[in-house]
């Protein structure tokens, strides 16, 4: 869901901003003779007041906002604001705010706020990791941080009955390069879609990374998938290892935001348990079993989200900001473009490995 509540994380970083704003509206009317009191109206639209309040609102949600951009992106807020009132007092003259759709509309918008800002207040429960559980994360890690290497990868999703994947497996061992295996598949007439990519081992799923950081470079892997199997060649690698020094901050937020995950997973379960649920007409023959609705295992969590060891944490968080940290990040954006998801390791898997966010 993309409508939240500012964020906690964000709105330090602009508190210089929203104070700076502040402070114009509080001097707005000492250019007069006599004094004026301070007032935190930015503008009046027909009566109705936008408030310097409302401003910072918006600029809160702006992600990289620096404070010498403030008072102009604070005037760029300010004349949507203008532009959004005047829609609404139109609407309401026209009585749009009570077509049905758009009750509805508000409601959704009111309860997603409401439950965002619950979750938030229970997730701030998680105790945060201690330096003996970052530095056992990372120790039990070493492909993503102390053996931590950039892959380059040749990708295969290849659909194939369940008989023929003996055969697939056989051929693919026996290959010497991925063209004579391409070259099985088009003489057999067996349907496949290929990718190449160049993936740093934090945009790999955690599921796989540990068989991949097995191989050596022209060697593969063969997985399963639901109409036949993916195949991942490793063209080439290169170490890039990231020392623990490093590696802890972005450790420490990953751990603290798998504990907060499983915090409201376990939270849900108990609301769920406590309450009196019936499911009615249709979907009374489909409702799920209660223990359905569990708690994710670590391991769960770990594959699905990860939060922190993103892009840009490799690349600056954990101390990557030189030329080679510049060559991954590159590479990786340069294999994305323009190329076709193939496989368990396509571009949005590999993305999404451990919550890595663009």
């Amino acid at each position: 869901m993309n409508r939240s509540l500012p964020s906690r994380g964000r709105i330090p970083a602009l508190a210089w901003a929203c104070a700076g704003l502040a402070a114009v509206a509080l001097l707005a009317g000492c250019g007069d003779k006599k004094d004026k009191p301070a007032t935190q109206t930015a503008a009046k639209v027909n009566k109705e007041e936008i408030t310097v309040h409302q401003i910072n609102a918006v600029l809160a949600q702006q992600r990289g906002l620096r404070p010498e951009q403030a008072e102009e992106a604070g005037k760029r807020a300010l004349e949507r604001l203008i532009d959004q009132e005047l829609a609404v007092q139109k609407a309401a003259e026209k009585k749009v705010d009570r077509d049905p759709r758009v009750v509805q509309a508000i409601e959704a918008a009111r309860r997603e706020i409401i439950a965002r800002a619950y979750a938030d207040k229970i997730a701030e429960g998680a105790p945060k990791p201690s330096a003996e559980e970052i530095k056992k994360y990372y120790d039990e890690h070493p492909a993503l941080f102390s053996q931590r290497r950039v892959y380059q990868l040749q990708e295969l999703a290849i659909q194939a009955p369940e008989d023929k994947l003996a055969e697939i497996g056989a051929r693919l061992k026996s290959a010497k390069t991925i063209k004579d295996f391409v070259d099985y598949l088009k003489a057999s007439n067996i349907q496949f879609v290929g990718n190449q990519a160049v993936r740093a081992a934090e945009q790999i799923p955690l599921s796989l990374l540990p068989e991949l950081a097995k191989l050596k470079d022209g060697q593969a892997l063969m997985t399963p998938n639901p109409k036949g199997v993916n195949v991942v060649f490793l063209a080439a690698s290169r170490p890039q290892p990231v020392d623990e020094v490093r590696a802890t901050k972005a450790i420490e937020a990953f751990l603290l935001n798998e504990r907060k995950r499983k915090l409201l997973a376990d939270d849900l379960k108990a609301l769920r348990s406590a309450a009196a649920i019936e499911y009615v007409g249709k979907y009374a023959a489909g409702a799920p079993a209660p223990e359905v609705y569990k708690a994710p295992t670590p391991a769960e969590v770990a594959a699905s989200a990860a939060a922190t060891l993103d892009s840009k944490s490799i690349t600056e968080g954990l101390g990557l900001k030189g030329s080679a940290g510049a060559a991954a990040a590159s590479a990786v954006e340069a294999a994305d473009a323009g190329v076709q998801a193939a496989s368990g390791v396509d571009a949005s898997t590999m993305t999404k490995g451990l919550g890595i966010k663009k």
